[in-house]
């Protein structure tokens, strides 16, 4: 019958560590065993030739053995009887120069030659050896006898059972084997603990499921599009897939190092490290958007997947814009309503003159407006963006204000920068506030561009002045097609992407003042260069469905544009037009 060999990893190191126990404990009793028999043997014919030295020793076996005859009853047989029984040997044996026995422990063989060879005794050597004799195998040991001479005039020869060395090699071989088993018990049940726990481990695969289920974690971890960090109990880097190196701009080296030496400190890096907890957490890597989960593991560990969603927040931004687009629209409807009701009235009552004139200052005044727009900011996105936010705030009952110090007559590096930095301001600001201004200034020679955006709103706490700038932080509802916490986030990473600041401060009488500086952001104007551009494209940008311009109305007489307190005109009079254009409410959403 063909023994199997087990599949699974547990039960195959249990064998293998069973039987290496079993072969080393084998081993071990092998090695012992085999010096412990010659050490016994050489032991039994130490003693033996001991036993002979101190019996030849004795002066008057001496002269006994050369004065007497050899008789069973002769004094040599008495005194070697009589050592005999006092030292357990199996015999003593005396003998002269011709090998024949003074002493036996058979009388009968007293006066017999030695069975065995004594020459090398009765050289006057010394000898030890096992051999056969009269009274079967035993261990031997032979010493010259010599007179007061020095000369040798017999031997002694004694021997020692061997079935007593055999007996205590078995009794030495039995506690042995004891010992042995014990041992071998302990090894198995370690054994036994280390397989069960290493079954627990793998979860009692075998070999070739845990090298598939490695090949395909490696093909998932590096197939798909999500980024995917797998952290030790330390808070080192243990895995990193090629998703989550394009998505934190890491590289591949980072396996073994801490994750604070990897991401620079951050939200991102709290976000992993689980210093911040929750799910679905959004964060912003670079020029990205991620949202990031964390899942800790039993050794203490965790994994952190991320998914971009740079795409999906940037289609958001689209939606909210288009939803913006359509508020600006509903109020430029009503607006058009009420001038075409004016207009009607003033038809009707037969006042055709005042009709045409009515029909020119509102053509007038909208050109008016925008053109006043254009003049003070140079590039035509960020001036388009200023006229479809100012019918944004009309719509909404606010007034958002061009500050008298705005002018941005030079060129912008990037207009799409300072489009998502003054539409997230501006955004904030008429979610909170009833009147908004907006200042946009070139300094440092020209190269530098300043932003702030000032409101009457509640303002920010101080101990919140850098917390509002975190990914994530909103007090606002979150729509269901986005995240919110990462529009002012993206404020401060486009400055300090310019080496410049973002940062919020209190507004006289209350509200809030927000200050973005974005150095080398502009290009100095060149000489001899205007405006046009702008003036230009505005109108264009705040065209109506109709394809002409929208002109703010000159209203009759006795009527007038609706003003504040403070004397000014609203969003509808001070920069009015439909809402974003495409590419302005686009780009102030990103």
């Amino acid at each position: 019958m063909r023994v199997r060999w087990p599949r699974r990893v547990f039960a195959q190191v249990l064998l293998v560590q069973l039987a290496t126990t079993t072969g080393v404990l084998m081993l071990v009793t092998a090695l012992f065993l085999a010096p412990l028999s010659s050490q016994l043997d050489d032991g039994s014919m130490r003693q033996a030739l001991s036993i002979a030295q101190t019996t030849a020793a004795d002066p008057a076996l001496t002269r006994e053995l050369v004065t007497t005859r050899p008789s069973p009853g002769g004094p040599v047989q008495a005194e070697a009887d009589r050592i005999r029984r006092s030292t357990g040997a199996l015999y003593i044996v005396v003998m002269d120069r011709r090998g024949v026995r003074w002493s036996h422990t058979d009388t009968d063989r007293i006066g017999e030659r030695v069975s065995t060879d004594p020459s090398g005794a009765l050289a006057g050597r010394d000898v030890m050896d096992i051999e056969r004799g009269t009274l079967g195998l035993s261990a031997r040991g032979k010493a010259p006898l010599r007179d007061a001479h020095g000369r040798v005039v017999g031997a002694v020869s004694v021997g020692m059972a061997y079935d007593s060395v055999r007996g205590r090699l078995m009794s030495a071989l039995r506690g042995l084997l004891l010992y042995a088993g014990a041992a071998l018990a302990a090894g198995a049940l370690a054994a036994y603990a280390v397989s069960r726990r290493l079954q627990r481990r793998t979860h009692g695969l075998a070999f070739a499921d845990i090298s598939a289920l490695l090949d395909e974690r490696e093909a998932m971890l590096h197939g798909i599009r999500e980024g995917v960090v797998a952290l030790d109990g330390h808070g080192r880097v243990r895995l990193v897939n090629d998703e989550a190196q394009r998505l934190l701009g890491i590289g591949p080296d980072t396996a073994g190092r801490g994750l604070d030496e990897v991401l620079p400190p951050g939200r991102t890096a709290d976000v992993l490290t689980g210093r911040v907890g929750g799910a679905d957490l959004l964060t912003v890597s670079g020029e990205r958007v991620l949202v990031a989960n964390r899942m800790p593991v039993g050794d203490g560990g965790a994994v952190a997947t991320l998914r971009d969603r740079t795409e999906l927040e940037l289609l958001g931004r689209e939606l909210d814009s288009t939803h913006g687009l359509l508020d600006a629209l509903r109020a430029q409807d009503h607006e058009h309503a009420n001038r075409l009701h004016t207009l009607l009235g003033l038809l009707e009552l037969g006042l055709y003159e005042e009709a045409a004139q009515f029909v020119a200052d509102v053509s007038r005044a909208h050109r008016a407006s925008a053109e006043q727009v254009a003049e003070r900011v140079r590039d035509p996105l960020l001036a388009a963006l200023l006229v479809g936010k100012s019918a944004v705030a009309a719509e909404r009952g606010a007034v958002l204000r061009i500050a008298a110090g705005t002018r941005l007559r030079e060129r912008v590096v990037d207009p799409r920068d300072l489009v998502t930095v003054l539409g997230n301001l501006i955004d904030n600001a008429l979610d909170v506030a009833r009147t908004v201004e907006v200042e946009m200034r070139a300094e440092s020679g020209g190269r530098t561009a300043l932003v702030r955006v000032s409101d009457d709103g509640p303002g920010v706490p101080p101990a919140l002045r850098e917390a509002i700038f975190a990914e994530g932080w909103t007090t606002k509802r979150s729509p269901a097609h986005r995240g919110r916490g990462l529009g002012l986030a993206l404020v401060r990473r486009l400055a300090e992407r310019y080496g410049g600041m973002a940062r919020v401060t209190a507004r006289a009488g209350g509200g809030a003042v927000f200050t973005v500086v974005l150095p080398e952001a502009l290009l100095p104007e060149a000489p001899g260069s205007d405006a046009r551009g702008a003036r230009e494209l505005v109108p264009d940008a705040v065209a109506d469905g109709r394809g002409g311009d929208v002109r703010e109305p000159r209203y009759p007489e006795g009527t007038g544009a609706p003003r504040t307190r403070d004397g000014t005109t609203t969003g509808r009079a001070a920069c009015s037009g439909p809402a974003d254009s495409a590419p302005a409410g686009r780009e102030a959403r990103r």
